[in-house]
């Protein structure tokens, strides 16, 4: 089977990130236009709070399931976002900033000054880690994180005017000097709390580190969780990918460097601008795959995970599985799969010798 990106309806995903990110914005702005005419709806507020949640929490869930859980650094195929071992890190600060988010959206009262000031800091993190993603990560970034950053940074402006508010009225006090202290740093202006809270993120993060030290993570953790990775915008690990051919190292594409006598070669074929030998085997192998990604395709792209996790243990050991007798193994053991195949392509397709024949031609 041709090697093919798991992910191959990222750009549906992108749509739908589109759809909601509008959905959010134009319920905001209908939110701001009747609270300014009619005063707050509680209904109006429970539904923009709800949409925001599927934003702040939904749209991260669904990053992390679709292109960094379960996955490896790989040449050949999809690449986690984030260090296998260092993800954790990540994982746990989007926590903490999701959970921050929703505190501070659905308390009723303000809480201690202390309290606030973590919040705050908290969001504050949460939109610079955001940041970073949205760079590690490009154009999926760019529209799954932008809506992220600009609900945590509406929020965090509306924690300040809501302190600031309190602090006006004269009903929001302190009770001991740590709390005072806090309370002093939010009742300044925004631009003037702004840097301190900024400052503030450096020890919390460093407390944060420390406590995931616990949980086998490292105190550059944070950092090596963008620069240990593949085919990324921090990536440093690129060069380990130089030289890596990874296409001819699946099961048939292994089996047609068998023995001519036996594995039968019938052409050369061009796979990603590489010259391979096509038999019989692999043509068919490979216009199953086409059509079962026509026919079924999340069927398809969970066998595709698979298979490439079987692909990826072949490319580590392609010495062993150059040898054209190991070759010949493959083949034979792969001749039950190709008399499946091909009962089922001419069971479901019209033309399937034409199909067969096609496979690996170059595109015109």
């Amino acid at each position: 089977m041709e090697l093919v990106p798991d992910n191959y309806n990222t750009i549906q995903i992108l749509f739908r990130i589109l759809e909601i990110l509008i959905l959010i914005l134009g319920i905001r702005f209908l939110y701001t236009v009747i609270k300014a005419k009619h005063g707050d709806l509680s209904w109006f507020t429970v539904v923009t709070r709800v949409l925001e949640m599927l934003v702040i929490v939904g749209l991260p869930l669904m990053y992390i399931g679709a292109f960094d859980w379960g996955l490896e650094n790989d040449c050949c195929s999809d690449s986690a976002t984030f260090s296998p071992e260092h993800r954790l890190t990540v994982y746990g600060l989007i926590a903490l900033y999701t959970a921050s988010f929703l505190v501070s959206s659905w308390k009723k009262t303000l809480a201690p000054p202390l309290v606030e000031v973590l919040l705050n800091v908290m969001l504050l993190i949460g939109i610079g880690l955001n940041v970073a993603i949205m760079l590690h990560v490009k154009i999926i970034g760019t529209v799954g994180n932008l809506p992220i950053i600009l609900l945590l940074a509406t929020r965090l402006a509306n924690n300040l005017i809501m302190v600031m508010e309190r602090v006006k009225a004269g009903d929001y006090v302190a009770n001991n000097d740590v709390q005072r202290l806090a309370l002093r740093v939010l009742s300044l202006k925004v631009w003037q709390s702004l840097p301190i809270l900024i400052v503030l993120c450096v020890p919390v993060l460093v407390l944060l580190c420390s406590i995931l030290l616990l949980f086998g993570q490292k105190p550059d953790s944070l950092v090596r969780a963008f620069t240990d990775t593949y085919k990324h915008g921090f990536s440093q690990l690129d060069y380990l990918c130089e030289g890596v051919n990874c296409p001819g190292h699946f099961l048939c594409s292994v089996a047609a460097g068998g023995h001519a006598g036996l594995v039968k070669p019938l052409r050369t074929g061009n796979r990603w601008g590489t010259e391979i030998v096509c038999n019989r085997q692999l043509l068919v192998a490979n216009a199953f795959e086409e059509i079962l990604q026509e026919r079924l395709p999340r069927f398809h792209a969970v066998v595709r995970r698979n298979y490439n996790k079987v692909g990826r243990g072949l490319h580590k050991h392609y010495g062993v599985f150059g040898n054209p007798f190991v070759a010949d193994i493959i083949y034979v053991l792969m001749k039950p799969a190709e008399w499946c195949f091909t009962a089922i392509l001419y069971l479901v397709d019209r033309n399937p010798e034409s199909r067969i024949e096609r496979q690996y031609l170059p595109h015109k």
